[in-house]
């Protein structure tokens, strides 16, 4: 097994940080109430089951790497910028948080861009490209629920 990389290390952070940003999506899916109910039970449905695809895809890269991808909530808490909830916020507060997190996830895609393109490595460059499209449009479709 490899060591880890500075490629492999930029990874495993998108990787807590997706994977924390797909844990609070899907905690504010189950308990959003309100008049937006409807569209933001389905939109949060929307999102974290696009996040459990790419924790996947982000997983695999790290293994196809050599490295061990972290797995579990004590190593997701020490590499994630995205933190949990405190509480039920409300539902504009939901929204708020997951925009700011959105923002986190597309600065940890974007470390692994700059790393990947450095080592060369463009299948890893290209993967977090993807991801930062995706989080960019995820926040603008949040952020246009907000007033």
């Amino acid at each position: 097994m490899t060591q880890s990389t500075p490629t492999t290390e930029a990874l495993s952070r998108l990787l807590a940080d997706s994977y924390s940003l797909y844990l609070k999506t899907h905690n504010f899916h189950w308990n959003v109430t309100g008049p937006m109910f409807t569209t933001l039970h389905t939109l949060f449905e929307t999102e974290y089951t696009e996040l459990a695809l790419a924790v996947d895809e982000i997983a695999e890269r790290i293994r196809a790497l050599g490295a061990v991808a972290p797995g579990s909530y004590s190593a997701f808490s020490k590499l994630a910028e995205v933190k949990e909830a405190e509480g039920v916020p409300k539902a504009n507060d939901m929204i708020r948080e997951l925009v700011e997190d959105q923002a986190r996830v597309v600065a940890s895609a974007k470390n692994v861009v700059e790393v990947a393109e450095a080592a060369g490595d463009d299948a890893t460059a290209d993967l977090g490209i993807r991801r930062i499209q995706i989080h960019e449009k995820n926040s603008w479709m949040l952020a246009s629920h907000l007033e």
